[in-house]
């Protein structure tokens, strides 16, 4: 089944009835013309870009060779801050996919033909952006939970804690927290846009 694009129109002249005398309206215009390759193409592109970008800005910054995990070289004094790592991860993991659930959860809960939005038990083709950003959130942060255990367990066996090991460790999470933040923001401006 093929998605129906909304017609797109230019604003309307200032002064005309509902409209706002700013540059508003011209910004809505242009991102509503936004090229899609398919559904979604911007929410499945953006989560390895934003891991990429953030990777290779964090690796180019360091100068040293490895570092020491735990602060001032006390033995085990990573631990607290590990399990703080982890439980901020759960919380953006827990929330990205309560969203996920409640958005296509309440999808399913529409009659055909009687649903508010006409699209008859199936969200609107332009959700599919936001929600793949909450997905790519999810499987950030559950990587970054992961990775965190082991390179740290490797760390504790003697294996030095390498500049290439660190900009992954802080790749995956603030991509984790970058992808959440641009799924909501995007959410946001699809639901209320006029």
């Amino acid at each position: 089944m093929r998605s129906v694009v909304p017609t797109l129109r230019k604003p309307r002249s200032v002064g005309q009835p509902n409209q706002v005398a700013s540059g508003t309206a011209w910004i809505c215009y242009a991102a509503r013309i936004v090229c899609h390759l398919f559904v979604g193409f911007t929410g499945l592109v953006l989560g390895p870009v934003i891991f990429v970008t953030i990777f290779l800005a964090r690796s180019s910054g360091r100068k040293d060779v490895a570092y020491n995990l735990d602060p001032q070289g006390v033995p085990g004094a990573f631990d607290p801050l590990l399990a703080k790592y982890i439980r901020a991860a759960e919380f953006i993991i827990g929330i990205a996919t309560g969203s996920i659930v409640l958005l296509v959860g309440s999808s399913a809960l529409r009659i055909e033909g009687g649903s508010i939005s006409g699209h008859g038990g199936h969200l609107p083709w332009f959700f599919a952006s936001p929600l793949l950003l909450l997905g790519w959130s999810v499987m950030f942060g559950a990587a970054f939970i992961v990775w965190e255990i082991f390179s740290y367990e490797e760390y504790q066996h003697g294996n030095p804690h390498t500049k290439r090991i660190y900009s992954i460790s802080e790749a995956l999470g603030f991509t984790s927290l970058s992808c959440f933040c641009l799924g909501y923001m995007f959410l946001i401006f699809l639901v209320t846009r006029p």
